[in-house]
């Protein structure tokens, strides 16, 4: 598996139920990729590097499986919060953890956004809010046409 940091990398049973789910093995050599929550600091610093200006979010029908869904605000750094990386990500604590109510259910014959469950249109729109980037395009299924314009 590939190396580098990854805060927010799952190695028990929820990483393997978001590998499971997502179908997140390697096309040509099948390996396990390594799966983990969403990480605001590390998609903001991610952002400003490359000057992005829209996100689309992908694999939104993988987290209805679950019943909260977390996303990394912060990182605690002894007794001190940080909202971005450290350079030393070795003396990070631990990811601080904002969660969020899931959307249970399938919700890969969506087609409009209005049709799109209040608990997944609020998880965009925190995701929004924290990064200032819009996600305009939401994928909701695996297959290519799979998608919301929002």
């Amino acid at each position: 598996m590939g190396g580098g940091p990854f805060p927010t990398e799952e190695l028990e049973e929820t990483g393997e139920l978001l590998r499971k789910y997502g179908a997140e093995y390697g096309a040509t050599t099948g390996r396990p990729r390594r799966c983990g929550w969403l990480d605001l600091p590390l998609l903001k610093y991610a952002i400003m590097l490359n000057g992005g200006t829209d996100l689309m979010m992908t694999k939104a029908d993988v987290l209805s499986h679950f019943d909260t869904i977390k996303v990394c605000t912060s990182y605690k750094l002894g007794n001190e919060s940080l909202d971005f990386l450290p350079y030393d990500i070795s003396r990070l604590t631990e990811p601080v953890y904002e969660e969020f109510p899931s959307w249970k259910g399938d919700i890969s014959g969506i087609t409009r956004k209005v049709d799109l469950p209040v608990e997944l249109k609020d998880y965009i729109s925190f995701i929004e809010e924290s990064t200032g980037v819009p996600v305009p395009f939401v994928s909701v299924g695996a297959n290519r046409k799979e998608y919301v314009e929002r």
